[in-house]
């Protein structure tokens, strides 16, 4: 089962894949694949059983989303135009930095914290910022905001849910299953939205 492979992925990578993980999600054009709400809650809820230091772990987990997407938005500043000439490989799907081009022009600089919910769109949206030469002081203030709210917020829901129902480890397919359907209806309310 799903959650029995990703509590020892956890477990095995530990802070410092986690870390990794999330930073790539967070503004590499390459890390769109990661699963990092599945991971940060894993990790919050193993934090209950001691196998993280839960602050430290918080820290961290924000700490990368807000060094990944700085990495994104100063990538797209300087060289993310060329993302948009690019052609589409296996590992790259010029569809992805449309809808998050298309996210982006819907909602602004607001975008910067909504997209850290959804899957895909939170790796390219910090690269169209940059591409679209937002002003960094803003889209600084709204990365940290954004990072609190999904890596540090994801994170402790983890830990919150294992201190509080310690049978929930029984429960984390579902659990992880919702999580990636939670995150992603902002992007299906956009097709749906943009279909009228």
């Amino acid at each position: 089962m799903f959650h029995l492979q990703l509590i020892p992925l956890v477990q095995a990578i530990g802070y410092p894949g986690l870390f990794a993980v999330v930073f790539l999600e967070s503004g590499v054009f390459f890390g769109f694949f990661l699963p990092g709400s599945s991971m940060l809650f894993t990790a919050g809820l193993l934090a209950t059983k001691g196998f993280f230091d839960p602050w430290l772990l918080i820290f961290l987990m924000w700490l990368a989303a807000v060094l990944g997407d700085n990495v994104g938005y100063w990538f797209g500043n300087k060289v993310g135009i060329r993302l948009f000439l690019r052609p589409d490989s296996r590992f790259f799907k010029h569809e992805y930095l449309e809808r998050a081009k298309d996210f982006y022009d819907r909602h602004g600089a607001r975008t910067i914290v909504l997209a850290r919910f959804v899957p895909i769109v939170r790796t390219f949206v910090p690269i169209v910022a940059g591409v679209v030469k937002m002003r960094y002081g803003a889209f600084l203030v709204y990365n940290l905001i954004g990072a609190l709210a999904w890596a540090a917020g994801v994170t402790f829901l983890g830990y919150y849910l294992g201190e509080k129902l310690p049978f929930v480890q029984t429960y984390l397919t579902p659990i992880v299953l919702a999580i990636i359907v939670v995150t992603s209806l902002p992007l299906l309310w956009e097709f749906r939205s943009s279909e009228k």
